[in-house]
């Protein structure tokens, strides 16, 4: 497995040929690839055997990188990532430009700011999702990724290139109309 062990900077070019990586973030490992490869994000449904009536998480470097994928961000959008202490995952209305499979049936879709070091070189969005087979514990650590997930992916992102995972999930939150807010999941 060490031979896959990556920088953040070589996961961006792994990301444009359509592949598949595992990568630290702030809550738990994930495998992601492309937001807006439909190809790459198929594959990331079958190697966690995830049914693809289960939408995906997109996440983005920052509010500017949130702004050029989603239309009509309303300001209580902006008010509950500020406000944020803990990871928060905002389902969105109107996204633009990602692959259909990660939209959910009333076409929104879920988008998380985190400022991973790999934004530095990859400038799209980037799928998250759990790092383990659908049903299976969130890995908190690379330790904890199983040996199956490790040989479908087709790089691991260096562990030193992020902060330890919190090993919980993000809250998320779903955006209405009029600036209603459901939470999702705590």
């Amino acid at each position: 497995m060490t031979d896959k062990i990556i920088s953040s900077s070589e996961a961006a070019a792994v990301l444009a040929r359509g592949g598949v990586i595992a990568y630290p973030t702030e809550t738990v490992w994930g495998i992601g690839c492309d937001a807006t490869c439909s190809e790459a994000v198929r594959r990331v449904f079958a190697i966690k055997r995830r049914a693809e009536a289960k939408a995906l998480i997109t996440l983005v470097a920052d509010v500017a990188m949130l702004e050029r994928w989603v239309d009509d961000i309303p300001d209580v959008g902006y008010e509950l990532i500020e406000a944020a202490v803990e990871p928060l995952t905002v389902v969105y209305d109107h996204p633009r430009g990602l692959a259909p499979e990660l939209l959910a049936d009333d076409g929104s879709a879920g988008v998380r700011i985190v400022p991973l070091p790999l934004f530095r070189r990859w400038r799209k969005p980037l799928v998250s999702t759990s790092a383990n087979i659908s049903g299976e514990p969130a890995p908190a650590s690379l330790a904890d990724i199983s040996a199956e997930i490790l040989d479908a992916v087709d790089a691991v992102v260096d562990p030193s290139d992020a902060p330890p995972a919190a090993g919980k999930p993000s809250t998320v939150i779903k955006l209405g109309d009029g600036g209603v807010f459901k939470i999702l999941r705590k």
